[in-house]
């Protein structure tokens, strides 16, 4: 719940920075000189790509949600069997472990969203998020039916 929170807090804030930088480029431009102009267009692609960023990762995230809901409720959810420190952070051996497992199981099943979606929670247990992601979103194109890329 706290994550929600969190990225809501934050989505909003970007939200907020992007209307201020739109208007400081709609002022940049309502001046008409060529390099106010120039200036107004560029300040103005900045928050074009931060809402298309931010668009992407809010699909991605709802999609990976709506998952774990699905998979949660088929009770195929990944136990958590991982060795922990003493602040509670994950043991590397433990995770390399549990990976091991993760990515065995993906190779036997490559077409099935489940064990794709399990090996995208063991990589980010392994702390490797790029893997993690595109794990997940291969993951989400498995569930839609499409063609999942490499």
């Amino acid at each position: 719940m706290r994550a929600k929170i969190t990225y809501f807090i934050t989505a909003a804030v970007l939200v907020v920075y992007f209307v201020l930088v739109g208007s400081r480029g709609l002022m940049l431009l309502r001046q008409g000189t060529w390099i106010t102009v120039t200036f107004g267009v560029a300040v103005l692609i900045l928050p074009v790509i931060g809402v298309w960023f931010l668009w992407k990762n809010t699909q991605f995230v709802t999609r990976a949600n709506q998952l774990a809901t699905e998979l949660e409720a088929e009770g195929g959810l990944p136990e958590d069997e991982l060795e922990r420190d003493e602040y509670g952070r994950i043991l590397r051996d433990s995770a390399d472990e549990a990976f091991a497992r993760r990515k065995a199981e993906t190779e036997d099943a490559p077409g099935d969203w489940r064990s794709w979606f399990r090996l995208a929670v063991a990589y980010h247990d392994a702390r490797d998020t790029p893997r993690a992601r595109k794990a997940m979103q291969r993951a989400i194109a498995l569930h839609a039916g499409k063609p999942a890329r490499v």
